[in-house]
């Protein structure tokens, strides 16, 4: 059984158990699966006279106990499940990725780029600090982030959703193809 949960699996199992995560929760109670959400529900529990802010957090309580869940489960699947090899990456990324001067490949993200080291780097910066804070403000720009928008979104058939998706596929486009380059 272990080995059997330890493995990737493919796309046309995974793929139906996510979809039917959509019709589950909405049936199940009106709910909207999104992960950006428990940010504001964090923010939300925090003394503050944002008025954002300013609404019942606890009825988001299944949420955070959802993300709560993802985290527990990544941590038990690197700790006892985990294995040393690292992140299988096709051949055409790497060369692309070594003519930028990203040459190690042995961790889950290459050190070279995000590292306690890099951080202080122009680069770092730039990818981690500024990026991070851009997919934030994003996300809560676009009402959700792209696990909200691309599957319950979709899903439900909202215009936005899919105006947002289109977005986020040509904002990674023009990051990969235009930024990156620059940035490294």
């Amino acid at each position: 059984m272990i080995e059997f949960i330890s493995q990737p699996w493919p796309w046309y199992v995974a793929g139906p158990l996510i979809g039917i995560v959509v019709p589950a929760l909405l049936l199940l109670g009106g709910k909207v699966f999104g992960i950006s959400e428990n940010l504001r529900h964090v923010c939300a529990m925090m003394p503050t006279k944002v008025e954002f802010f300013q609404y019942e957090w606890k009825n988001g309580l299944w949420n955070l106990t959802m993300i709560a869940g993802v985290v527990a489960g990544a941590w038990i699947a690197h700790t006892y499940l985990g294995s040393s090899d690292p992140v299988a990456i096709s051949e055409a990324t790497k060369t692309d990725l070594t003519a930028l001067g990203v040459t190690d490949f042995s961790g889950l993200v290459p050190s070279q780029l995000f590292s306690w080291d890099n951080l202080f780097s122009g680069s770092g910066l730039s990818l981690i600090v500024l990026g991070g804070f851009l997919v934030g403000f994003g996300a809560r720009y676009a009402g959700g982030c792209t696990s909200g928008h691309a599957i319950s979104g979709l899903a439900d058939l909202q215009l936005p959703s899919l105006i947002a998706v289109i977005g986020f596929f040509a904002g990674g486009l023009i990051a990969t193809f235009l930024l990156l380059p620059i940035i490294l």
